[in-house]
């Protein structure tokens, strides 16, 4: 057997379709929060912003999970990314015709959620069936550092390309997402999802009762959730650009991709020399740097520093996400993935999306850097609190963990 991904295939496909698809939500990203803070300059609406994605997860989570746990994977996908692909289009015509309106930028988002809640969970369960049981965690690693890649180049084109034109953001975003539904059709899974068996309440919320009935996947999954929740400071990025550093676009692309860049650097560590000991502790401590990494960046008064910040804080991130899919995958049993998976995304859509809303609430009624100073000091705090809560987590030592 191969030791290599780009023997596989299939894999090879999925990982440059998710690296489109990225790209194109984050040059989306750049350009819909610029818009609305120029239209309203309230940094509630770019936290509002983050709530239009989440709640689409939210009211989702139990239909995503059983599709993909039902249907052929690799179609949920590109259903997510048709409806990703509409929204684009959306905002181009808007955008084109001059009508973009605070409203219409919430329903596009909405509609962009909506896509994301069918896509991400079923992507998270087909990348066990496309590589091999002994290459996983390295997958997992690979197709994280496809979205950080993403990452990084996503909010740079988009900054440059808004320069531009909005339209050209758009324009763009339409032909990422439309090539990789191509890149996906050739995609093949070499398991499929298990027999449609009859829709009971037992099965409907069976990712859940799994998921709280273990200790380890349910300590990763919600230490990340806090955290997150607590310590993301991206929703207020504009701000930050427009206001504290007065750097334009240009400079809210370069923050937006900083993190990415610094979880594409520990992508590649990873990926080179994979966790195999105490991956629980350095779970725990990659989460507390990230905490620490926020707070300096909410007392920085230099744009390199906070820079600098900002690509440790995107470094820490990558082993707590890859930490955490890994277990998550792992001991999770195939017919389950997609409803664990779901659940999962449910969790980080929480902390990324949700969060965006509690950063854009609290600066608006704390202010902007005094909003970004609590989330990371309460991400510490969350460290400290779960290291009692969830002992199991902070005492796994290997992935190698039992299958069933």
């Amino acid at each position: 057997m191969s030791t290599s991904l780009l023997h596989h295939r299939s894999f090879v496909l999925f990982w440059l379709a998710r690296v489109s698809t990225t790209i194109a939500i984050q040059m989306l990203a750049v350009a819909v929060g610029w818009q609305m803070y120029d239209l309203t300059s309230r940094p509630l609406d770019l936290g509002l912003i983050g709530l239009a994605q989440f709640v689409p997860s939210f009211l989702l989570v139990l239909v995503s999970g059983q599709i993909a746990d039902r249907y052929d994977r690799v179609r949920v996908i590109q259903l997510g990314q048709c409806v990703e692909a509409l929204a684009a289009a959306t905002l181009l015509i808007a955008s084109a015709t001059s009508t973009i309106s605070q409203a219409l930028i919430f329903g596009t988002v909405f509609l962009v959620g909506t896509g994301r809640a069918f896509e991400q969970p079923t992507q998270q369960a087909l990348v066990p069936t496309i590589v091999p049981a002994a290459l996983f965690p390295r997958a997992v690693a690979a197709t994280a550092s496809a979205t950080k890649f993403a990452s990084i180049v996503g909010p740079a084109v988009g900054g440059v390309l808004y320069l531009l034109s909005p339209l050209c953001v758009y324009i763009a975003c339409c032909m990422l997402i439309l090539s990789a539904l191509l890149l996906m059709f050739w995609v093949k899974a070499e398991r499929t999802p298990s027999a449609r068996e009859p829709v009971t309440l037992t099965m409907v919320f069976a990712g859940f009762a799994f998921i709280r009935s273990n200790p380890i996947i349910l300590g990763a999954i919600s230490l990340d959730l806090f955290a997150v929740l607590f310590g993301g400071a991206t929703a207020l990025l504009p701000i930050f650009a427009r206001d504290i550093f007065a750097v334009g676009p240009w400079g809210l692309g370069l923050m937006r991709a900083a993190p990415a860049i610094g979880a594409l650097i520990m992508s590649f560590v990873l990926a080179r020399w994979p966790l195999r000991r105490q991956v629980g502790r350095l779970m725990y401590r990659a989460v507390a740097v990230f905490g620490i990494a926020t707070i300096v960046f909410a007392v920085s008064t230099s744009l390199p520093l906070s820079i600098i910040a900002l690509v440790i804080l995107g470094a820490s991130d990558m082993v707590s996400v890859v930490i955490r899919q890994t277990l998550v995958q792992i001991e999770t049993p195939n017919a389950m993935r997609g409803r664990v998976s779901a659940v999962n995304s449910l969790f980080v859509g929480t902390s990324n999306q949700f969060g965006d809303f509690e950063s854009g609430l609290t600066a608006a009624l704390f202010g902007t850097v005094p909003s970004v100073l609590i989330g990371g000091i309460a991400t510490v705090a969350i460290v400290l609190a779960w290291n009692r809560v969830f002992p199991a987590l902070f005492r796994v030592e290997t992935f190698e963990r039992p299958q069933t």
